[in-house]
């Protein structure tokens, strides 16, 4: 950057000039300090007049003016000094035009300049770019032209205004780049100093001197040692109280920041805020006007004085710098200077020194032994710390509105650590008092607060004002607004570190207490709006919802949220349980919000401090809510005060599922967590309303499911830590379960009235399911720890003796091998069981006979046990008797167990009919009477699907005999239709997968080919046999083939490629099939079974895709037998609906063969 020659470098040159003028015969170059103030009056006029004003003070085109002339003439006395080429100078020096303007001038002209042009400032800045043996130098030069005749109070003052900006160092905020003044003085005076030829232009560039590789630990170059001497020498010059003050504390800080401390002393912001408007109460005093600049000062003096000095002492020790305090002290005490008035306008230099003192007083007492080992330096200390401590200070005093004013300069001209005081700002009590303009502060400077600390000060104070009972509403709505926005502005981490912050503060935010409606009416219509809004755009339809609209309701939930948990939580809750669909995008947005979780209770006890400073108890009881516990308490609100629709139930099961599962946390962690634990869920909503025997308007079927989901969410963290559910009393938990569990092996008995009602079969079938992975999860532990849970083991065990017997099997894994398996006496007539792991009970209802019945309930428990029983059972089927009385015990057996049967227990018996069945062990005799010929068909390949039917067809007619009808509710034997459907649907899909259905391309083939064998029109023929290319062979593995055919003709023989499938059997096994089922519709109480109307289409339309599939296997005349038969049994069905309808597709019965 080069300066260019214009209007005022012209008048600055002129002045120069006209001065030179004026020491004829002399010159400049050869001024005497003492000719000064007789030539120097037109270089001050023109400083005035290019600045533009009456007075040098600190605007920016004075100050930038008074560093040109400084600089320019510096730089003219070093050409002069080491001589300068003008041909490079006019190239290589930015300062040429102005400079070279310039008469010749010696270091007096320099240095009055400096003094005259209030300069000091700016000639230290440029001291602080060169190296420090330059600088010694320079302040050699400066302390003798101070000295040299006539010496007066400015040259003093100069003097002492250099040294502090030197200890001062850089003003970072005011230091420019490589293009600025100082910078570009630095490269020159490098350029032409030959003792700075070590010194690269790139090092003269720095702003802080780097004394490792400068020559300042030379005795020759100690800054310290220069000014305490110059001090000591010309300290007769100082006849002001003022000017020995200050430079007494000049000279106290400079030893301290020298000697007495190695490292920054820290203050608080409180501390420093103290300070700082002292400092400005004492310059309003003295009419000085509070402004950012004053402010800057204040704090680079602070700085100063608490930072080590970067001019480390090599000549000078500390022994002898106390010596020559103490000589200033004393002389000075003695000449009357140190006796400060205690007038109505205090001194800032007798301020500075009070505090230049306290600092010195505390460092001496820190003193390590080791620098003052001598005893004369130990009384030297003793000494001057007597000294400072007889001086007397008159108190200063700072008002809360001062400490305001100061903080909101600083905060809004962003002066040095402004965000700590930020922090002090927001949550200082008396400040807030400073009304409109510290709202007005906060508004401006909204950038400055947007920090969780700073955020949750201020809520305090916000809450402090709402709960004052003397608030201005205007006010309060503003500052809400103004904090809201804050928040709104931070990143998704920082927004969950405030409401975690404010969850402690409390529950209800800022509406922790009573407040005026004119302040909430505001809130509650932002929150309405802000779930009137998601829920809008995309509560009903959650899935296809952007990211970028879940972005945004998590920001509305979060702002409204961080006002008020409770009502925000409660809105979530009410929107996912009400509002169709919206349970699923509200678990996102909590998901996305896990500072709502809060604490536990244990780290709450830490931010009892917070609380009491935000107002006292906010909250009722101990504290704040958790932010889980909130959410409970919240649903629990709204399920106690409305009765939920099933709908409703099944929105809040799913939403509480998707809030324990777990979800990648957004703190940067790869740590997965649960917005709500399952703990709490099971805590809060299956205990306490499984404990009440379901008498609660929470229902225990909804407890159940609850408690299903719990176990399901994956949450364990570690497999070694213990299980969450051993913070559920999981053993009174069992208790309860398995009472649940007892109580439903006799769910079709008609309960006493007032008792506990009856769980439906789904129900019974989800609370075997949570007994057994509770026991699982329970068993892990207990066998972790056998020794801890003896006592809980045993107590549990004790109680299951009031239950029915076989609820100890499903908690197996809880027992381990501690006890012994404990069955009916009965049982173990039919079962060969080993006395180690097997006992009898004496129960009256398993006398004697009652064996088999001991035996199906085992067998339905669980497939381990069933295996068992099926091992171990004691029949010898070599014996004809024993396997008709086996068989028909079992029936009777089978017909007592099944109506108690949930649908998993009831798919373990029918698998053990089929093991029964297939080994022989029970014989089921086949009969045909649905037909008035026998079918000369093999089916043998079906035997089991036939004899099952039977069997089953058996037990029903047993079960609606007169004997028994009585024993079901309509509920009892809808549910038996169900439990009949669904062995029915086994035995269809066992026949489907002994025929599969050709696919669509062997469909068409085959209607179209006739078959290679004509079916027999008497159906004497075993099977049809057609080509079937694209079937597998595996699939018909299991199928035996037709033996004694008699259409064994050569041509068959001869065709491979042609293989025999049993469609004829498929269709007798459907009719039969078909028949049982009709059979049992009609003789069930009621006829109007759903399952079973069903069941029967299901058959129909199997047995026309097999028709359609295979035409050869039924001619026109057996499908009109057919439908006519199917239509006669149909016919005794009650309900004319069905019977309609079954007539209909029966009529669909139509053979495509030609």
């Amino acid at each position: 950057m080069a300066l260019v020659l214009n209007k005022d470098s012209a008048v600055l040159q002129g002045a120069f000039l006209l001065a030179d003028k004026l020491c004829l015969p002399s010159s400049l170059s050869s001024l005497q300090k003492a000719d000064w103030s007789r030539v120097g009056r037109p270089v001050l006029e023109a400083v005035r007049e290019v600045c533009g004003q009456d007075e040098v003070s600190a605007s920016a085109t004075a100050v930038t003016w008074t560093k040109k002339l400084v600089c320019a003439v510096w730089l003219k006395l070093l050409c002069r000094e080491y001589g300068e080429d003008v041909e490079m100078a006019w190239r290589e020096n930015p300062f040429f035009p102005l400079q070279n303007g310039l008469p010749e001038v010696n270091h007096v002209v320099l240095l009055e300049v400096v003094r005259s042009m209030a300069a000091a400032q700016a000639f230290a800045h440029f001291l602080l770019y060169l190296p420090q043996s330059q600088i010694c130098t320079e302040l050699e030069r400066l302390v003798q032209h101070v000295r040299s005749s006539p010496t007066r109070e400015d040259d003093v003052r100069l003097f002492l205004e250099v040294w502090w900006e030197l200890w001062k160092g850089p003003d970072e905020q005011k230091a420019g780049g490589d293009d600025s003044i100082e910078a570009m003085f630095a490269r020159q005076f490098a350029r032409l100093s030959p003792k700075s030829s070590g010194l690269t232009p790139q090092a003269a560039k720095r702003l802080k001197l780097d004394t490792s590789d400068l020559p300042g630990s030379s005795p020759a170059s100690d800054v310290l040692h220069i000014v305490l001497h110059a001090l000591k020498d010309i300290k007769d010059h100082i006849s002001t109280t003022d000017l020995c003050l200050q430079a007494l504390s000049i000279s106290l800080d400079a030893v301290h920041t020298a000697f007495l401390i190695d490292q920054a002393v820290v203050l608080s912001t409180e501390e420093k805020m103290h300070i700082l408007s002292k400092v400005v109460s004492i310059r309003e005093k003295n009419d000085e006007k509070l402004s950012p600049e004053l402010i800057r000062e204040a704090q680079r003096d602070l700085r100063a004085s608490l930072t080590p000095s970067q001019f480390h002492p090599s000549r000078v020790k500390l022994g002898e710098a106390m010596n020559i305090i103490t000589e200033l002290v004393q002389f000075w005490q003695n000449s009357g200077l140190l006796k400060v008035s205690c007038s109505s306008n205090p001194s800032y230099s007798a301020f500075k020194l009070q505090q230049s003192v306290q600092r010195v007083l505390t460092a001496l007492q820190k003193v390590p032994e080791t620098m003052t080992d001598m005893d004369d330096q130990e009384t030297e200390k003793n000494v001057l710390g007597g000294l400072l401590e007889s001086l007397a200070f008159p108190a200063v005093e700072s008002t809360p509105e001062v400490n305001a004013r100061v903080a909101a300069i600083i905060i809004s001209h962003r002066l040095d650590d402004y965000q700590n005081f930020a922090v002090l700002f927001a949550g200082e009590k008396t400040w807030s008092a400073w009304d409109e303009r510290w709202v007005d502060c906060l508004q401006k400077n909204q950038v400055v607060f947007q920090q969780c600390d700073t955020l949750i000060k201020l809520t305090s104070t916000l809450m402090r004002k709402l709960h004052s009972g003397s608030a201005n509403v205007n006010q309060c709505r503003r500052l809400m607004k103004v904090i809201a926005d804050m928040f709104s502005a931070l990143s998704l981490k920082d927004k969950n570190t405030a409401l975690a912050a404010m969850l402690r503060l409390s529950s209800k935010g800022f509406f922790g207490c009573s407040v005026s409606s004119a302040v909430t009416d505001g809130f509650e219509q932002e929150l309405n709006m802000a779930f009137n809004c998601i829920i809008q755009g995309g509560g009903g339809a959650p899935a296809a919802a952007s990211q970028g609209n879940l972005n945004t309701a998590v920001s509305l939930v979060a702002r409204v949220a961080f006002q008020n948990p409770e009502a925000a939580l409660r809105s979530c809750c009410h929107s996912a349980i009400f509002n169709k669909g919206a349970f699923s995008l509200m678990a996102k947005i909590l998901q996305q919000l896990p500072g709502l979780r809060g604490l536990w209770e244990s780290e709450t006890q830490r931010d009892e401090e917070e609380r009491q400073e935000a107002g006292g108890d906010i909250d009722e009881g101990k504290g704040a809510l958790s932010g889980s516990g909130l959410l409970c308490r919240c649903l629990q609100e709204m399920i106690n005060t409305k009765s939920l629709s099933a709908n409703e139930k099944e929105q809040f099961l799913k939403y509480l599922g998707l809030l324990m599962m777990p979800v990648m946390t957004g703190d940067g962690e790869e740590r997965m967590q649960s917005f709500l634990p399952p703990e709490e869920v099971v805590n809060v909503f299956v205990l306490p309303n499984l404990s009440t025997g379901g008498q609660s308007c929470f229902d225990t079927e909804l407890s159940l499911q609850l408690l299903h989901t719990a176990l399901s969410a994956d949450v364990q963290e570690q497999a070694s830590s213990p299980h969450w559910v051993l913070d559920c009393s999981p053993f009174p938990l069992l208790y309860v379960l398995a009472q649940l569990q007892s109580q439903t092996l006799r769910c079709w008995e008609q309960p006493p009235e007032g008792t506990f009602h009856h769980l439906s079969m789904d129900t019974k079938e989800l609370l075997e399911s949570v007994l057994t992975t509770l026991g699982q999860l329970v068993g892990a532990e207990v066998a972790a720890a056998p020794s801890s849970w003896s006592r809980a083991l045993f107590w549990l065990y004790n109680k299951m003796e009031e239950l029915d017997w076989t609820v100890r099997f499903h908690l197996k894994p809880v027992w381990g091998e501690h006890f012994k398996n404990e069955v009916p006496t009965s049982l173990l007539t039919v079962c060969d069981l080993p006395e180690q792991e097997w006992s009898g009970l004496d129960l009256p209802q398993y006398g004697q006979g009652t064996g088999l019945l001991a035996w199906m309930e085992c067998c339905s428990v669980s497939d381990s046990l069933q295996s068992t029983m099926l091992s171990r059972l004691s029949l010898d089927q070599r014996k004809p008797d024993h396997v008709n009385m086996f068989s028909k015990g079992l029936l009777v057996a089978l017909t007592q167990t099944l109506p108690c049967c949930s649908v998993s227990q009831w798919t373990r018996l029918l698998r053990v009919l089929r093991e029964l069945i297939s080994s022989g062990r029970l014989h089921v005799p086949f009969s045909l009477e649905y037909v008035d010929y026998l079918p000369l068909l093999d089916l043998r390949g079906f035997s089991c699907e036939l004899r099952l039917s039977v069997l089953l067809l058996r037990v029903l007619q047993l079960l609606c005999g007169s004997s028994c009808s009585h024993w079901l509710s309509a509920d009892g034997w809808a549910h038996v239709g169900r439990l009949y459907a669904h062995a029915v649907r086994e035995m269809i899909n066992s026949v489907r997968a002994k025929l599969p259905l050709p696919s669509s391309g062997a469909l068409t083939a085959s209607a179209s080919t006739p078959p290679k064998t004509p079916a027999s029109k008497d159906s004497s023929s075993s099977c049809t046999s057609i080509k079937t290319p694209k079937m597998s062979k595996a699939s018909l593995k299991d199928v035996t083939q037709a033996e004694g055919s008699p259409l064994n003709s050569k041509e068959s023989q001869m065709e491979v490629e042609v293989e025999m499938v049993p469609s004829q059997e498929v269709l007798f096994v459907l009719s039969q099939l078909f028949c049982h089922v009709q059979h049992i519709q009609v003789m069930m109480p009621g006829g109007q079974c759903e399952p079973l109307f069903l069941s029967s289409l299901e058959i129909l339309s199997h047995y026309e895709a097999i028709m359609a599939a295979f035409p050869g296997s039924s001619s026109p005349l057996e499908s009109d037998n057919t439908r006519h038969f199917f239509s006669t049994i149909t016919d005794n069905l009650d309900n004319q609906e069905m019977k309609a309808v079954l007539h209909q597709k029966i009529a669909q019965l139509v053979s495509s063969a030609a």
